[in-house]
């Protein structure tokens, strides 16, 4: 098994940010530096930051409502990381952050396939979320985040999207990329800024009437569409 699937495994982070680890010589094999592409054989130590992981057995599916405050970082040196917050036993990542300042719902699981499989950007999964801004919401406006908005300081223009206001100065909307503070940025690119932002929904996930800080399992349900949603085949449907 290639090293990156690996860790994966073990919970720790994507495949994408095993292959940064490895780069970063953050990664060792059996006392050496590990490096991307090689292989993981039974019986190896296989270490990172010097404290040896393990493949789990059986992996979590977890929904969490992110407090505002609450920083998405396994870092335990950062304030208010969300390692100490959850203060689970198991490693368990994240499948699309929400900033320090936003609030909602987070996918947490240790299958790192899975988290692959929502993250690529290709694939287009959806995430909703709601929003406050400062301004009313005009017409004008949503007609320009619908057709999507050229992010100067990105260099890319965000992709067409849904969007509907929900009160004076309110509105609904569906992504389905995940650019750094992607809201924040087109609601500034359009003269508008943002008070607050929830995120509601992920793929089929809901947060419903979670609290804020609450984790819970994902049913048998909700993992089985999420599941096959991500493969594509066709059984599963985003809400």
């Amino acid at each position: 098994m290639r090293i990156n699937k690996y860790l994966s495994e073990c919970g720790l982070c994507s495949r994408r940010e095993a292959d940064r680890l490895i780069a970063e010589g953050r990664v060792t094999v059996n006392g050496c530096r590990a490096e991307n592409g090689m292989q993981a054989e039974e019986g190896d130590i296989i270490c990172v930051d010097g404290r040896q992981v393990c493949r789990k057995r059986e992996k979590s599916y977890l929904k969490f409502y992110k407090p505002r405050g609450i920083v998405c970082t396994a870092d335990r040196r950062v304030d208010n990381n969300l390692a100490d917050y959850l203060n689970r036993t198991e490693r368990v990542t994240y499948a699309g952050r929400l900033d320090r300042e936003s609030e909602g719902l987070l996918l947490l699981t240790d299958d790192g396939d899975l988290i692959d499989g929502l993250m690529r950007a290709r694939n287009g999964h959806e995430k909703e979320y709601e929003v406050e801004t400062n301004r009313e919401i005009t017409d004008d406006f949503l007609d320009k985040m619908r057709r999507g908005i050229y992010l100067r300081e990105l260099g890319v223009k965000t992709r067409p999207c849904l969007a509907e206001r929900t009160g004076e100065k309110r509105f609904r909307i569906v992504l389905t990329q995940g650019l750094n503070r992607q809201i924040r940025r087109m609601c500034r690119a359009c003269g508008f800024q943002v008070r607050s932002l929830k995120r509601i929904r992920v793929a089929n996930l809901l947060l419903d009437d979670m609290r804020s800080g609450e984790c819970r399992e994902l049913t048998e349900q909700e993992l089985q569409t999420l599941q096959n949603i991500v493969r594509g085949n066709g059984n599963g449907k985003e809400a």
